[in-house]
């Protein structure tokens, strides 16, 4: 691979791949980003952004040199060095591994694969994707074989999005690669644009640490809404108790309660490795314990909505609720995922009339899961608008969000990021869920 004038594509200009873009595009690489929504390919090559955190005028200055350019035509791919897959990798109903995106792509890139070219898969996914699905998909369409007429790799994504202290190029990549050779390959290209980049045996092995990485996660959120629960029984506040533990200086790091489990990464890896395990005659129960706990979130806050409202001597049935927040994590307009789907969903089955606010998400776009709120625009953020409802349920605690002016205008809040710790209201007024 040349070290000048290196060239590369991506496949998946999403909140992965355009991050990823961008920053090799910083290091003097060429970069085609390729996918299949038009409207993304057109608004890269007009230099506009379409994900919140990231400025137009990062894209416009890269496509003013002639670093960034965007295509649907995955022909345009084979004059480049090396392809990243950054597509998406979620469950199927019956919450089992949908690799459709992975193979697509794959058959689609296959017959315009050509000798001396990288290709690695970035997706999350279970143990063996690499080289049980997507290599001999990439075989068979090209002729070619993969180790020796091109290179084949793994590379786990890392994206912070809303972290504005995150970098793409100081976040160490976990590199595995399929031959040594490929291994090699793939270093020398992250190299280019990422501090660190740590090797691993192989592929299997990058894509196992990428889940453990966010199972990590799911477990020790799934302890704190536990513990949310059998504290709030007790009478002892969840986030006061986190507070005071993350005082102690080893041994210990803090994770925070929500309503539930929202993006696009810690609902759904986990599920791909019990998926996998079960290959293998092996178990998962600690995992699926955690989905379970996570899982049941939405509906203990909606117990406590319900005994909100009672407490005001009004029924779920004919109250007003306003959702606040619907993008899964705070400052993005990432809503994949979002727990906040599901709390409208239950909501609106009990009988209330239901709205949101996200100054992120001004209106909600057609989803897979949850169609029916598509076209549903956010509420003005005004003291008439917000106090025209009997209860508002914080759901995702965006830091622009004026949590003041809502302890002033609604008459009823219902908490599940703390989010108006601090402020003084009147006892009753804020319920923690």
């Amino acid at each position: 691979m040349r070290t000048e004038h290196l060239s590369l594509g991506i496949i998946g200009i999403g909140y992965v791949g355009m991050p990823l873009a961008l920053q090799f595009a910083r290091a003097g690489v060429v970069v085609t980003g390729l996918d299949t929504d038009a409207a993304k390919v057109d608004a890269i090559n007009r230099g506009d952004s379409y994900i919140h955190h990231i400025p137009s005028r990062a894209v416009q200055e890269l496509v003013n040199q002639g670093q960034l350019r965007a295509t649907t035509r995955f022909e345009e791919l084979a004059g480049v060095e090396a392809i990243l897959i950054c597509v998406p990798t979620p469950l199927t109903a019956h919450r089992e591994p949908d690799l459709s995106f992975i193979t697509r792509t794959a058959e689609s890139l296959a017959p315009h694969l050509r000798r001396g070219q990288l290709v690695v898969l970035e997706s999350t996914t279970f143990p063996g994707t690499t080289d049980e699905v997507l290599r001999p998909i990439l075989e068979a369409g090209s002729g070619l074989q993969a180790g020796t007429e091109f290179h084949l790799a793994f590379s786990p994504e890392r994206e912070d999005p809303g972290n504005p202290e995150s970098k793409v190029s100081e976040i160490p990549k976990v590199v595995g690669g399929l031959t040594p050779a490929c291994l090699a390959k793939a270093i020398h290209l992250y190299q280019r644009a990422i501090r660190t980049v740590v090797p691993v045996s192989s592929c299997r092995t990058a894509e196992a640490t990428k889940l453990l990485e966010n199972i990590f996660r799911s477990v020790n959120i799934a302890l704190v809404n536990e513990l949310k629960v059998v504290y709030a029984a007790m009478g002892i506040d969840v986030w006061e108790v986190i507070a005071a533990a993350k005082t102690k200086p080893f041994g210990y790091m803090p994770f925070y309660p929500g309503p539930g489990l929202g993006g696009h990464c810690i609902p759904i890896d986990p599920f791909y490795l019990t998926w996998k395990a079960r290959e293998f005659g092996q178990s998962t129960r600690f995992i699926e314990l955690a989905g379970e706990i996570n899982t049941a979130m939405p509906n203990y806050v909606i117990q406590r909505v319900v005994e909100a409202l009672n407490s005001r001597r009004k029924a779920l049935n004919g109250s007003r609720v306003l959702v606040v927040g619907l993008a899964y994590k705070a400052n993005v307009d990432d809503d994949r995922e979002s727990p906040s789907y599901v709390l409208l969903n239950r909501l609106q089955e009990g009988g209330a009339d239901v709205a949101y606010f996200d100054p992120f998400v001004p209106v909600i776009r057609p989803t897979r899961d949850h169609p029916q709120w598509a076209g549903l625009r956010s509420i003005p953020w005004t003291q008439e608008s917000v106090a025209s409802f009997d209860c508002a349920l914080i759901s995702t605690a965006h830091s622009s969000v004026n949590y003041r002016q809502l302890a002033e205008w609604c008459p009823l809040i219902v908490d599940t990021r703390n989010a108006m710790a601090g402020l003084e209201t009147q006892p009753g007024h804020v319920w923690k869920a």
